[in-house]
């Protein structure tokens, strides 16, 4: 059956098929290989692959996001990290990240933050001068921090897909997070000192402070959130729907950009996004449960450990793999399916389940600017107005920082584990 089911996905996807609708069909063709089993146990499988209080965590941080994109946060966050950071050289490009930080920690999405902020600073960048495919490369790779830095829905799927303390991954991701968002700023200004893009001038402090007063409220969401699961207030999940409730009241009482009647249009946008993880989620949930009861598991665990039983060979390994599965599919998917996987595999070599978390995390957002799928890219190139091949160039000197980051975070379990370490 598990050979059926692969051979199936790998034709699938080449045909071009969504990747949910690949998973549940290459399931379906191995169950109906084998013939033993009637068909109602995929539609069984689905539906406990989604019985999950923890998953609920997702739509209500999807609606959080909506309604903070749409209440008027990016533009603040934009306009306090350009106080920050706008005087410096390169200003714009090291604006893009900074604001990429703090929106990744209301956002939990790649793609939503890639969008928020790209709408705004992209055409900004490009009207100061900088190279529009520069700006849309900058803006692609600083998306990437959206699932870094918590609250981060690929953290909710691994820690529900391993086993692992969500409110552990979500402090976690914080050194990442900051290590990665420092690099890039570091490769902003470096690009930005050889072209001559200057920053801006006459930025004061009271400008800053008045930034800072208009953003605060948007800036005190990830403390809330993240303050009350490990106050022992709430869980992850209920933090998810104290997002909610404080998004909406920001939005719709204190700024009032959200008006009542685009309410729905944000309710609507935010279930259509869930219902797609949501089928991703099922479908991988009944492929894996085909991969654990041909026990795929247990026979890739003894090809690794009869490779070497090197912990850092086997991360080394697991680097390259993930970096290649995140330039093919979907995060999600690649979540659910690999880290039931390879996580037992790492746990047995001696490795931190928290830090494995990061290390799967991390390589996958990469996937998000790697063609042929990189979700970031087409949002990216969509605002830009530019081909999916006039941004690649602009791509590499990121790539090979943040390859090097990879490494580090990889082979520096610290990073990863420090801070969940304090909270115990």
């Amino acid at each position: 059956m598990a050979a059926v089911m692969m051979i199936s996905l790998l034709v699938l996807l080449l045909l071009s098929v969504p990747v949910a609708l690949s998973i549940g069909l290459a399931s379906t063709i191995a169950f109906m290989s084998d013939g033993t089993m009637p068909l109602i146990v995929l539609v069984q499988r689905m539906f406990a692959a989604l019985d999950s209080f923890p998953l609920m965590a997702i739509p209500f941080f999807i609606l959080a996001g909506s309604l903070m994109e749409s209440g008027g946060i990016s533009r603040r966050l934009v306009n306090f990290a350009n106080s920050l950071a706008g005087g410096m050289t390169g200003g714009l490009a090291i604006v893009t990240v900074v604001t990429a930080m703090f929106f990744s920690a209301i956002s939990g999405s790649s793609a939503a933050t890639t969008a928020a902020i790209g709408s705004i600073l992209i055409p900004a960048m490009v009207k100061k001068g900088y190279d529009i495919r520069f700006a849309g490369a900058t803006q692609a790779v600083s998306g990437e921090l959206g699932v870094i830095i918590p609250p981060s829905i690929p953290m909710i799927l691994f820690g529900i897909s391993a086993g692992v303390s969500i409110g552990d991954l979500f402090i976690a991701g914080f050194l990442p997070g900051i290590m990665i968002a420092g690099s890039l700023m570091i490769v902003c200004w470096y690009i930005s000192k050889k072209r001559g893009y200057r920053g801006e001038s006459g930025i004061t402090w009271a400008v800053r402070w008045k930034t800072f007063k208009e953003a605060l409220l948007a800036l005190l969401m990830p403390i809330i959130i993240l303050g009350g699961i490990y106050g022992g207030f709430f869980t992850p999940t209920e933090a998810a729907v104290v997002a909610v409730l404080y998004a909406f009241i920001v939005g719709v009482f204190i700024y009032r950009e959200v008006k009542w009647k685009e309410l729905f249009e944000i309710f609507s946008k935010s279930a259509i996004t869930t219902s797609i993880i949501m089928i991703i989620i099922s479908a991988a949930g009944m492929f894996g449960w085909i991969l654990t009861r041909e026990q795929v598991p247990q026979k890739i665990a003894a090809s690794f450990t009869a490779f070497s039983d090197n912990p850092i060979i086997f991360l080394a390994l697991i680097n390259v793999l993930l970096l290649f599965v995140g330039m093919f599919f979907e995060t999600s998917a690649s979540i659910i399916i690999l880290a039931p996987l390879l996580t037992p595999i790492a746990i047995q070599l001696g490795i931190d389940p928290v830090h494995f978390g990061m290390i799967m995390i991390v390589n996958l957002a990469m996937g998000m600017i790697t063609p042929p799928v990189g979700v970031n890219l087409f949002v990216a190139c969509q605002i830009a107005g530019i081909k999916l091949e006039e941004i690649t160039k602009a791509l590499i000197p990121f790539f090979i920082v943040l390859i090097l980051d990879i490494l580090i975070i990889t082979y520096v379990p610290a990073i990863s584990t420090w801070l969940p370490s304090l909270m115990k």
